[in-house]
């Protein structure tokens, strides 16, 4: 009669128990998806609880500054400000106009300067087209016709006069006549200038001068 035990060094619940298997398999697989997805998941929360936070602080860092430089504002008295500003425009364009301000009269003190005492002028017209472009004429009589081209010379070498022309010269009894046209350099004329070159004002070689003849004191209408 045979014996139905069976031996064996395997124990039988080992062998049922075994973790081998696709059962297996698809169960860890399982399990590392699943950590994986709750590692995710925590992460995704951290990240936008940081990123709240960090806005927070940062409406907060902001509202703090703007109370901080309203109060710097405040301090620095607006109003003040304003008036302070207003002010310094109002000083600009002052400095402008009196940088292109034109002083007619300055040349009434050139001709003083300019014009000799054997000479008598009788007519000036003075006409400013723009601030870069200004003319003048005069008419006058002169004792000899030498004393008109030294005149002519002394108005030649000055600066606020250009290019001078004398014309319609007539001699008859009571002396020479004679007309002048001539261009003026506005920068001569200018009020600004005028004040700068108060500290050095110019002078005329007297020995240009013929004798007993100097320069006229005042303009003869």
């Amino acid at each position: 009669m045979e014996s139905k035990i069976t031996s064996s060094f395997i124990p039988t619940d080992t062998v049922r128990n075994s973790p081998s298997g696709p059962s297996y398999n698809r169960s860890a697989g399982f399990d590392l998806l699943l950590l994986g997805g709750i590692i995710l998941f925590i992460a995704s929360v951290a990240l936008a609880i940081g990123v709240f936070l960090y806005l927070q602080f940062v409406q907060a860092s902001l509202g703090s500054k703007s109370e901080q430089l309203q109060r710097a504002q405040e301090a620095f008295e607006p109003a003040l400000i304003a008036e302070l500003t207003r002010l310094d425009d109002r000083m600009i364009a002052a400095e402008t106009i009196l940088q292109q301000h034109i002083a007619p009269s300055e040349l009434f003190r050139i001709l003083e300067d300019l014009t000799l005492e054997t000479i008598s002028l009788s007519s000036l017209n003075f006409q400013a087209n723009s601030g870069s472009s200004m003319e003048m004429t005069l008419v006058g009589v002169a004792r000899s016709v030498n004393s008109i081209a030294l005149q002519a010379d002394l108005y030649g070498k000055h600066v606020a006069i250009t290019s001078p022309i004398f014309s319609n010269i007539n001699r008859d009894e009571s002396g020479v006549f004679f007309d002048v046209s001539a261009t003026l350099n506005p920068n001569s004329l200018r009020y600004h200038n005028i004040l700068s070159a108060r500290s050095a004002p110019q002078q005329l070689p007297q020995n240009q001068l013929p004798q007993g003849e100097t320069n006229i004191p005042f303009f003869e209408p």
